[in-house]
């Protein structure tokens, strides 16, 4: 007998599902860094206690927006403009996301990189860095 087209079709991808398995596996990354994190309220991306717009992980020890993408085509402008949109004014906006076989990465806008910089210790680390150079 020979096959047919719907017998040789991968099973459909519920994207609810691979969301979802996304952002367990990105909380899980979270904590093996440290942090504490859990999935946020998934109700129409509003946390259901409060109603305000909820991450899709929510990471107490940080004041990051995380919009979660476990895709394999990601328009990572729609992405990263949806975690803006949604986040509270004192936080930075990123987007975590992976594909199938990849590693994870987070995408911020340039604005939010330089707030993270300024209060990194790498800016420290390279001023100790220059001074020590000129000394010698």
């Amino acid at each position: 007998m020979i096959p047919t087209c719907c017998s040789i079709m991968p099973p459909k991808i519920n994207s609810r599902n691979k969301g979802k398995r996304g952002e367990l596996e990105w909380s899980k990354v979270l904590i093996a860094e440290g942090f504490h994190a859990f999935r946020g309220a998934q109700h129409s991306g509003k946390n259901h206690f409060t109603g305000e717009s909820a991450p899709d992980v929510i990471c107490p020890d940080l004041l990051i927006h995380y919009e979660v993408k476990r895709v394999e085509k990601l328009n990572l402008q729609d992405a990263l403009s949806q975690s803006q949109r949604d986040s509270n004014e004192d936080e930075i906006s990123a987007v975590a996301h992976r594909k199938n076989n990849c590693s994870w990465m987070v995408t911020t806008s340039a604005q939010d990189h330089f707030r993270l910089v300024r209060e990194s210790s790498f800016v420290v680390a390279k001023k100790e860095k220059n001074e020590n150079k000129k000394k010698e």
